[in-house]
């Protein structure tokens, strides 16, 4: 059991790293590159890449989480163990912080760099649009909310078996499409913390949204997700009632 845990939560470490470091690492030192820069879209792309990546790399470890918003939403589903939660957004913390300092160690390689913002999430000033609090607290709800109503859906009985990585990075994409300009899109607390710590000064100060915000979108799709699949789990408990009766 020790062994298993073990095997989880470093799975959770390594995707929470590749994430943060293939997301935040296209934002900070490819969308803005000379001539050739890939913008907001490839920013987009780049982080749904790398939950599809990982997801099917990792994902039949730890169930790929790579987020601690993710983490608590699936435990208030029922689909996460108590016991693993704590773990995993340890791990899924660390792991953010150390793509950061990688990408900082990366970044500033290049003469004359300046962090700026270092793929950070903030709201008001801080925001790439410039949105107030209120605008950014939705957002980040509401996304997170629809994040998880995806996940949730695409890996329960009955879905295409194998395919729920897919729709899930495509999902990430879409936020971010929508989300980038609002707060640069969190949606994930470890993402957020992790540039916010080299960044410093408000974005850390402004941290707190970027926890609150996706944790309660996590949890309110979670508590949905109980409801509707409800009839689900009832259903299934019949077939295999009726099954040991006849056998």
């Amino acid at each position: 059991m020790e062994s298993d845990m073990s095997r989880r939560v470093i799975a959770e470490f390594f995707g929470t790293w590749w994430l943060v470091l293939g997301g935040c690492g296209a934002a900070v030192l490819s969308a803005t590159f000379p001539n050739t820069g890939i913008g907001f879209l490839g920013v987009a792309f780049a982080f749904g890449l790398t939950v599809l990546t990982m997801a099917y790399a990792v994902g039949h470890i730890s169930g790929g989480h790579f987020n601690p918003a993710v983490t608590i939403g699936l435990w208030t589903a029922g689909r996460c163990a108590s016991k693993h939660v704590i773990p995993y957004i340890i791990a899924q913390v660390i792991g953010a912080i150390v793509a950061a300092l990688v990408l900082w160690l990366i970044a500033s390689g290049k003469p004359g760099w300046v962090a700026g913002g270092f793929a950070s999430n903030g709201y008001g000033d801080l925001s790439p649009g410039k949105y107030g609090l209120g605008s950014c607290f939705i957002s980040e709800v509401v996304m997170t909310f629809f994040f998880l109503f995806v996940i949730i859906g695409t890996t329960s009985k009955g879905a295409a078996a194998g395919f729920a990585g897919i729709p899930i990075g495509l999902t990430l994409t879409l936020i971010h499409l929508v989300s980038i300009p609002v707060t640069n899109t969190s949606v994930n607390p470890a993402r957020s913390t992790g540039p916010a710590l080299f960044a410093g000064g408000e974005f850390i100060a402004q941290l707190w949204l970027f926890w609150i915000a996706p944790i309660i979108g996590a949890v309110i799709a979670g508590l949905l997700s109980r409801w509707m699949y409800e009839t689900e789990a009832i259903v299934e408990t019949v077939v295999v009632e009726e099954r040991r009766v006849t056998t």
